[in-house]
């Protein structure tokens, strides 16, 4: 244990207590393995909790040990991740992977488990940098066996080199869409077709923004490069796409839509859906922080200052789980935040903090310049979110939608309400995957704004440990280090 410590710096903590470090990270992804890099390079004693077995996040997973005709597949964009790694790995910093973190408490201290076992570690600035997740695509038979996220498909490529079998589809709108439609196909995957459900308004809503796209021209040439690609290998694509329903009895057996005026189905063994990605909030709405429903992004996002700094003193937020801006962005933002952390411990003032960030908040600017453009282009339609009455919305518990607009109409004005009485959002995933729809499908319902309904409010365990693992708290043991894996 390190000395207590007592701050007294612009944004920082009071907080005195016995500190294991001065800064604890959560997450091992672009921002995470930035920001841990930067921050020891400043004199910083900081640890970082990851729960894959390799540093890299969902972006770069396995870069490290991803076979070399994978790696070659996946490109010198995944590829990068390799220089986040061994800069993580100079840095001597304190790293535990196959890590759960199941709670943080008020005065940042952080439960974890490793191997069975739980493990509390705490310091006067906390960093989450968790990531983003697959916004849900609630569907008629989304649940069936064979439809997935397409971001599970590129994990299985990166993870275990492994494709769908058969007929191939992907149904929604985006980069990672097209991303991952390319990456499959130079895989050896059959793609049967891509059903793009992204509605013609959203070509005007993003013309006001294309200019400053033009500031981003090598992102804009590889979108342009993924289009060619998959003309080129003559991919069905159906634009508009409305009216999805996802056929089968017992497994998945086709896609059915109407593109236009013409009414289509197409068989398939394995759907991947994909409507954009949201950040992670569970640990900011566990902790109760201040958010904002962002209308560009239709997501939560956590009220940040320019350091990363919540409106709880000490726990910062960076990368996708702050606001979606992509790989590049988020070691941006990770570097800035852990320089913030710096300063509140009293490395160097704030004149000196602002030149160090400097250079960081070019790069953060250069990269976020074509968001607007992306987000505007890429809306999820509103009917995705109007979805039948039928349609499951917590996979967890079986909600449907139209039960959750009973609960509108019994007087629910919230997701919190409608949890107590229908269960949604009480499984395993803790409200992951239903909690944007259901707020979402409440302010529909009860002709609100998202941002008046509100959100689920997120209580530990984030997920799922054992009263065993609990126990161990009660026992002096350590976390294995885990930093040479």
């Amino acid at each position: 244990m390190s000395e207590p410590l007592n701050v007294n710096h612009a944004g920082d903590v009071n907080v005195r207590g016995d500190f294991t470090h001065d800064l604890v990270i959560i997450g091992a992804g672009p921002a995470g393995m930035t920001a841990a890099a930067t921050a020891s390079a400043y004199g910083l004693r900081t640890v970082v909790l990851d729960e894959q077995l390799r540093p890299g996040g969902q972006i770069y997973r396995n870069v490290t040990a991803a076979r070399a005709a994978i790696a070659e597949l996946l490109g010198p964009d995944y590829l990068h991740g390799t220089k986040l790694v061994q800069r993580l790995a100079a840095s001597g910093v304190e790293v535990h992977h196959n890590t759960l973190v199941w709670d943080v408490a008020h005065d940042l201290t952080v439960s974890a488990q490793q191997s069975g076992r739980s493990f509390q570690v705490r310091a006067p600035q906390l960093l989450v940098a968790t990531g983003a997740m697959e916004r849900p695509s609630p569907l008629p038979g989304w649940t069936l066996p064979g439809v997935l996220n397409a971001g599970a498909a590129q994990i299985a490529l990166k993870a275990s080199a492994q494709v769908p079998d058969g007929n191939v589809v992907l149904v929604g709108g985006g980069p990672l869409l097209l991303l991952v439609a390319c990456q499959l196909l130079q895989a050896g995957a059959k793609i049967a077709g891509i059903v793009e459900t992204t509605p013609a308004s959203n070509r005007t809503r993003a013309l006001a923004h294309f200019v400053g796209a033009l500031g981003a021209p090598k992102m804009l040439g590889k979108g342009l490069g993924m289009l060619w690609n998959l003309r080129r290998a003559s991919i069905p694509v159906w634009k508009q796409s409305t009216g999805v329903r996802i056929e089968g009895d017992e497994r998945v057996q086709a896609v059915s839509f109407t593109a236009g005026s013409t009414t289509c189905r197409i068989a398939a063994d394995t759907v991947l859906l994909h409507h954009g990605v949201v950040p992670n909030t569970q640990i900011s709405r566990l902790l109760r922080v201040q958010h904002d429903w962002s209308d560009e992004q239709l997501a939560w996002q956590p009220i940040l200052d320019d350091w990363g700094q919540t409106s709880l003193p000490g726990f910062r937020m960076a990368g996708d789980g702050a606001a979606i801006a992509g790989a590049l962005a988020a070691e941006a933002s990770g570097a800035i935040a852990a320089i913030g952390a710096a300063a509140a411990l009293g490395k160097f003032d704030m004149t000196r903090a602002q030149h160090l960030a400097g250079p960081w908040r070019t790069r953060l600017a250069r990269q976020t310049r074509i968001r607007p453009f992306l987000d505007a282009l890429y809306r999820p339609p509103e009917w995705l979110t109007d979805c039948a009455d039928e349609t499951v919305v917590c996979r967890c518990e079986e909600v449907t939608a139209g039960s959750v607009r009973e609960m509108a109409r019994l007087g629910c004005e919230g997701p919190n309400q409608t949890k107590f009485f229908s269960r949604c959002g009480m499984g395993p995933c803790q409200g992951r995957m239903c909690g944007i729809t259901v707020t979402q499908v409440l302010a529909k319902a009860l002709n609100r704004t998202p941002a008046e309904v509100g959100a689920y409010r997120i209580r530990a365990p984030l997920k799922p440990v054992s009263l065993g693992s609990v126990a161990a708290l009660a026992q002096t043991t350590k976390p294995v280090d885990s930093t040479s894996k």
